[in-house]
C-alpha cells in the first residue's frame, strides 16, 4: 500500500509541472503547439509538463542599447548610442508570442528602429543633433516607431540619444560657429543693454527737462500770483484809504452841520471873550482887531 501511493504521487509529479509568473511579467500558455489567447497572470500555475507550456514574457519597461551609425543631411555618418525603452501590453503577449517569437527585439524593435532612425536623421543637420534639436529628432523617431509597433503589442515610451560623435573637423567647426554665435549673442546683449542705458538716459534727461519746466512755469505762475495779490492789496488798501477819507469827510460835515445848528450870537460872543481872556494870559504883547461891537469884561490891568 505504501508503494502505490508513492508511486501515485511520483506519477503525478511527473504528469503535473508548477511555475510562478512574477510581478513584471505574463505567462503566454501553448497546449500541444497551440497558443492560448488568454495570457496567464501573476501567480503561481500548474500545468501538465507533457501537453503544456508556459511561457514567461516581461511586461515592465525594457531598455534596449544600440550604437547605430546615422546619416545626415548634408550625407555624414554619425556615430551615436542610443536607448530604446519600451514595454509590451499584457493582454498583447500572446500575439506577439504567436506571430513574431520570443526573439521581438532582434526580429521587429531593432529593424524597426533602424529604419525610423535613419529616416528621421536624414532630414536633419549634423550639428542638429549635437544642439537643441536633439529632443526634437528623439520624438520624431518615438512617434514613427510607435506608429508600426503599437498595433502589434509594443508600447514604445521613450527613445533617448545618450551620445553623438560628430566627424573631428566637424566638431571643431561646429564648437567654433557655436563659440562665434555665443559671442555675437553676447555682443547682442551688450549693444541691447547699452541701448536700454541710452534710452533710459534721455528718459531721464526729458524727465529732468520737464520737471525743470514745470518748476519755472510754476514759479512764473506764483510770481503772478503773488503780484496780483500785491495789485488787489494795493487797489483794497487804496479804495479804504478813500472810503476812511469819504467817511472822514462825511463825518466832518456833519460835525460842522452840527456845530453850526448850535451855535447861536450869545454862544459865539461868550466864545470871543473866553480868546480874549486866553490872550490876555500871555506875556507877549499882542493886537488886538476886533470890529467894536465886541466888549472886553473883566480884562487884566496888563493888557
Amino acid at each position: 500500500m505504501k508503494y502505490n501511493i508513492l508511486a501515485s504521487l511520483l506519477l503525478s509529479t511527473i504528469l503535473f509541472s508548477c511555475t510562478v509568473i512574477r510581478q513584471g511579467e505574463v505567462g503566454v500558455k501553448r497546449r500541444l503547439g497551440k497558443i492560448d489567447p488568454q495570457f496567464v497572470e501573476q501567480g503561481p500555475k500548474a500545468y501538465n509538463l507533457f501537453t503544456t507550456t508556459i511561457l514567461k514574457v516581461p511586461t515592465r519597461t525594457m531598455n534596449i542599447e544600440v550604437k547605430p551609425d546615422l546619416p545626415s543631411k548634408e550625407g555624414l555618418t554619425i556615430r551615436s548610442e542610443i536607448s530604446i525603452l519600451y514595454r509590451i501590453k499584457p493582454e498583447s503577449a500572446p500575439k506577439i508570442v504567436q506571430g513574431i517569437g520570443l526573439n521581438y527585439e532582434s526580429e521587429v524593435i531593432l529593424p524597426v528602429f533602424r529604419s525610423a532612425a535613419a529616416d528621421i536623421t536624414a532630414k536633419f543637420l549634423a550639428k542638429d543633433m549635437h544642439s537643441g534639436e536633439r529632443a526634437q529628432i528623439e520624438g520624431a523617431i518615438r512617434k514613427q516607431m510607435t506608429e508600426i509597433l503599437e498595433p502589434k503589442g509594443f508600447i514604445i515610451d521613450n527613445v533617448l540619444l545618450k551620445s553623438i560623435s560628430l566627424p573631428q573637423g566637424l566638431a571643431r567647426t561646429i564648437e567654433e560657429k557655436l563659440q562665434a554665435e555665443q559671442e555675437a549673442q553676447r555682443m547682442e546683449f551688450v549693444k541691447e543693454r547699452e541701448k536700454r542705458d541710452a534710452e533710459r538716459r534721455i528718459i531721464e534727461a526729458e524727465g529732468k527737462k520737464e520737471i525743470a519746466r514745470i518748476q519755472a512755469e510754476g514759479e512764473k505762475n506764483a510770481a503772478i500770483i503773488q503780484a496780483e495779490a500785491r495789485k488787489r492789496m494795493y487797489e483794497i488798501e487804496a479804495e479804504g484809504r478813500a472810503n476812511a477819507m469819504s467817511i472822514e469827510a462825511i463825518a466832518t460835515r456833519l460835525a460842522n452841520d452840527t456845530i453850526n445848528r448850535t451855535l447861536t450870537p450869545a454862544i459865539l460872543k461868550l466864545r470871543q471873550i473866553e480868546a480874549f481872556r486866553s490872550l490876555s494870559n500871555s506875556n507877549n504883547s499882542k493886537l488886538v482887531v476886533t470890529d467894536g461891537k465886541t466888549p472886553f469884561l473883566s480884562l487884566p490891568d496888563k493888557f
